[in-house]
């Protein structure tokens, strides 16, 4: 699909965001472990959390969508029959994953330790991203686990090496990952005795909140624990909006020559908020208001406005685990800023669903940004006026997005190529997009001028 977008001299709405991936998926597994009925408030479109559900549904689990019982903000319900861990059965199949890699990752932990054999696999995109790092640690637990050239297919056998099952250990993250955390505290509800994940540098922390895990301060590093065979609880999962989500209209807002966006129910979980914090030392107006907590994840409604300009700042170090999704869009918020930006220790992008350093270079080159590559990041020099250019998404939907956020103020219009990736994380973008950029949004080729 093509999507043109075509400058906008002022943006206003309220759009509807996404509900939080992270917290969609591990709502599901979290659910279908449990014992008893969870009911799951607000479960994303996204194709993504989708995968994770056709997955567990193979694997026996029941899970009904019932449209006519919303929350409290009119979002559906998803009602989850919790087999247990133990009630969990083969799959009569190979588990497709599709383009999610949050689903392959999290089974892998999960499956680890049944006593039956599982392979998954995914889309071609997901089948090239690296799988090594959620089964070394496995298979220091014990797991028998099978990779294709580092990725998938991969083959679980059942009881793990020697049919010995799974045994707890102590594992150091080499790499920032909260998806490796968890694969690895899944497993170690299967495996005997304890189970501690060592985080140098905080990730994400979905997990240990929603399953209320025993988390130490050792020295300045995170110590996640579990018992192996912890019951997990029936419970009512409420998810809130996506700040990666939020973060393009954030963006979209603060590079603006007028602008006022509201973002309501956006979850702020601390682990995944430091886009809010470089945007503001960047010297975005981004205001929060109506705080609360559901189902143990802050929540809170946003504003942005048009600040009257940016500078640029320096991203890295321990931040960037904690906006690593956000970093396409900061690209675009630093090309408008005046001065340089520099982001590094985000190696992580080049193995997303595309090198998303190369391709976020790539479309801001072609709208006339000065963009230099590093190994690990980007250095943006900013404030040249972006033009209109032809890009390619590449198959990201991060890219698909920001490059749209570029677009709304650069001169003359830009096309994006294969424009329907954004449904990846959020069906419904380029409607949104609209909606506080009236008139700006164009389905296939851009009209004459």
């Amino acid at each position: 699909m093509t999507v043109t977008v075509h400058p906008a001299a002022a943006l206003a709405g309220s759009p509807v965001l996404p509900a939080d991936k992270s917290v969609a998926h591990r709502a599901a597994i979290f659910a279908a472990i449990a014992e008893g009925e969870s009911q799951i408030i607000g479960f994303s479109d996204a194709a993504d959390p989708h995968s994770t559900l056709a997955c567990l549904r193979a694997l026996g689990v029941e899970i009904e969508e019932r449209p006519d019982v919303l929350g409290a903000d009119g979002t559906p319900s998803l009602f989850v029959q919790g087999r247990g861990l133990g009630g969990l059965r083969p799959a009569p199949g190979v588990l497709d994953c599709g383009n999610s890699g949050t689903t392959m990752r999290l089974l892998m932990g999960l499956l680890a330790g049944r006593p039956f054999d599982t392979t998954l696999t995914g889309d071609a995109s997901l089948s090239g991203r690296p799988m090594e790092r959620v089964a070394a640690p496995l298979r220091q637990m014990g797991g028998a686990v099978d990779l294709s050239d580092g990725g998938a297919p991969v083959g679980l056998r059942g009881r793990g090496l020697r049919g010995r099952g799974l045994r707890g250990i102590t594992y150091r993250l080499p790499v920032a990952s909260a998806q490796v955390k968890s694969a690895v505290l899944l497993a170690g509800l299967s495996a005997r005795g304890t189970t501690t994940v060592v985080e140098p540098v905080p990730t994400r922390d979905h997990t240990e909140r929603m399953l209320e895990l025993d988390v130490l301060d050792v020295g300045g590093e995170r110590h996640v624990s579990v018992e192996g065979g912890a019951a997990v609880r029936a419970r009512r999962w409420v998810v809130p909006r996506d700040v990666s989500a939020a973060a393009f209209f954030l963006v979209a807002g603060s590079t603006a020559e007028a602008a006022v966006i509201q973002l309501s129910g956006v979850g702020l979980n601390p682990t995944r908020s430091g886009v809010l914090d470089v945007l503001r030392a960047m010297g975005a107006t981004i205001k929060v208001s109506n705080e609360r907590e559901r189902g143990g994840e802050p929540i809170a409604d946003l504003r942005v406005e048009a600040p009257g300009g940016l500078a640029g700042v320096e991203i890295g170090g321990a931040i960037v685990p904690n906006l690593i999704d956000e970093i396409p869009a900061l690209a675009v918020a630093a090309a408008y800023a005046e001065g340089q930006t520099v982001i590094r220790d985000a190696a992580e992008l080049r193995v997303k669903e595309t090198d998303r350093i190369a391709a976020t270079a790539a479309f801001l080159r072609a709208m006339g940004g000065a963009v230099t590559e590093r190994p690990d990041g980007l250095v943006v020099d900013g404030g040249r006026p972006l033009h209109g250019a032809t890009v390619d998404a590449r198959g990201d939907h991060r890219i698909a997005m920001a490059a749209a956020v570029a677009a709304l103020g650069a001169t003359g219009p830009t096309t994006i190529r294969g424009a329907e990736a954004a449904a990846v994380s959020f069906p419904g973008f380029w409607e949104a997009l609209e909606g506080v950029a009236v008139g700006s949004v164009e389905h296939g080729p851009p009209r004459p001028a």
